[in-house]
């Protein structure tokens, strides 16, 4: 059998599996929910759920990458007892890699274009409407919507022929580096800004009636509470293999409970740091933090006009939201060539070929769904709210209670041995105390956010 590549150092494998979990939701999800929900004591809410939640099902998923030593289309079947079925789920989550990069290189070619235009001075002298119709003729542009979705799938495949040393690891490394960079400089930037005091303020100092009521004394606990449990499970990219795949490429010298929560931390400091870059700037210029990509496309632009060297530092953060976008399309790139590698048994270049093609004319749909194919939508969503909803509300949660239950049922690879595999090494261990609680709470913890994912898009 051929030997299976492996990281050169932990770092590499700490960076480029926090890479994989880094990406947008961080930057425009996270600030925005913790602006609904109450500021700095939503942080801490968010915080407890990532260590009671996600980073449990996390030490689950590298646990089946290393010991299986293939990626999620062979792991499971390594591991399962013989006549179980657990491997059918190995399709599930190869589509769920899929379609994440259907519309998150569609979003990623948004960043480049964007940053192309702030360097280009394009936004400079607009008004708000005006750098509004930016974002919307971007949109009704399905060719340069192609071009830059194009630049990002030939950037991450090209990475990624050059084999996990030498091309994944390498190159995650520096982007993730200067990604940090970026970061503390813009936050630096905003928090000094004049007037930034009160944003700052609101996102560092708890204030829990802020949590429990909104600015109009409506009750908002509960929502607040799914706020942040769907924060912390989604923010890790769990359930699809994208992190087993990691897991499979490093040794047995450190334990995967530390390893885990070293992830965890460096996303949660992305998340963080992410806030300190938008709170204050958002507090300084008096506007909103806004939803989605309004935030990032539109509000942000606006509060970067104003400022002094705004061109400037306008430019380094769309730099720094392109590579917190390519570092999770290079980890997730990975997995699908790592999948058809181990699946078919081809050679790394022809997988990426293969991929190459496939998530180019798969990525279309996205493209054109935002102008030629604007009047398709399925039950109320267009086709990258479908591709979203399917990925975020699906295979996500269903994944995440797949590994759950076959880290811990005696009908999958089981409790004994997934414990001896987590806690193989030195550092931090997974402990025993908590079988009961990962074997039967966190599963129905799991279901819950599943059924209210449901009930958020479909309910009253």
């Amino acid at each position: 059998m051929e030997k299976r590549e492996t990281f050169s150092s932990r770092l590499g494998f700490v960076l480029i599996s926090a890479g994989c979990a880094i990406g947008l939701g961080n930057v425009w999800r996270f600030p925005y929910i913790t602006g609904k929900y109450g500021g700095a004591a939503f942080v801490l809410l968010y915080l407890l759920f990532l260590i009671i939640l996600g980073l449990p099902v996390m030490v689950m998923e590298l646990a089946v990458g290393r010991s299986s030593q293939r990626s999620i289309a062979l792991s499971f079947q390594r591991l399962e007892p013989k006549g179980t079925k657990w491997h059918w789920y190995s399709y599930v989550g190869f589509a769920g890699n899929y379609l994440l990069m259907m519309f998150y290189t569609v979003i990623a070619g948004w960043l480049l274009y964007y940053f192309v235009e702030m360097l280009r001075g394009s936004f400079t002298g607009l008004d708000a409407e005006g750098v509004a119709g930016i974002f919307g003729g971007l949109l009704s542009q399905p060719v340069t919507m192609t071009v830059y979705m194009t630049i990002v799938i030939a950037i991450g495949m090209l990475v990624c022929a050059q084999g996990l040393r030498n091309g994944v690891e390498r190159v995650n490394k520096v982007m993730m580096l200067c990604l940090l960079a970026l970061m503390v400089v813009l936050a630096v930037n905003s928090v000094l800004l004049p007037g930034a005091g009160e944003g700052l303020a609101f996102y560092l100092k708890p204030n829990f009636r802020n949590l429990v009521y909104d600015g109009e004394g409506n009750w908002i606990l509960g929502e607040a509470v799914f706020a942040a449990m769907g924060q912390a499970f989604f923010t890790l990219s769990l359930g699809i293999g994208a992190i087993a795949i990691f897991g499979s490429y490093i040794g047995k010298e450190h334990r995967l409970a530390g390893e885990a929560l070293r992830i965890g931390v460096l996303d949660t400091c992305v998340a963080f740091v992410a806030g300190l870059i938008i709170f204050p700037a958002c507090s300084a210029f008096g506007v909103s933090t806004g939803e989605g990509p309004a935030l990032v496309f539109v509000t942000l632009p606006n509060i970067f006009n104003a400022m002094p060297m705004g061109r400037l530092w306008g430019g380094l953060f769309f730099l720094f939201l392109s590579f917190a976008a390519l570092s999770t399309v290079i980890a997730v790139f990975e997995n699908i060539i790592s999948f058809t590698m181990d699946r078919w048994g081809l050679s790394r270049k022809k997988a990426v070929l293969i991929n190459l093609i496939g998530i180019f004319l798969l990525s279309m749909p996205c493209v054109l769904g935002s102008n030629l194919w604007s009047g398709f939508t399925i039950l109320g969503m267009d086709v990258s709210g479908i591709e979203d909803f399917l990925v975020s509300q699906n295979i996500l949660p269903l994944g995440s209670l797949v590994y759950l239950l076959f880290c811990t049922s005696k009908k999958g690879w089981g409790w004994n041995r997934f414990l001896a595999e987590a806690n193989t090494g030195d550092g931090l261990a997974f402990p025993k105390a908590v079988r009961f609680y990962v074997s039967y709470i966190l599963p129905l913890i799991v279901l819950f956010i599943f059924v209210m994912g449901y009930w958020n898009q479909f309910g009253s």
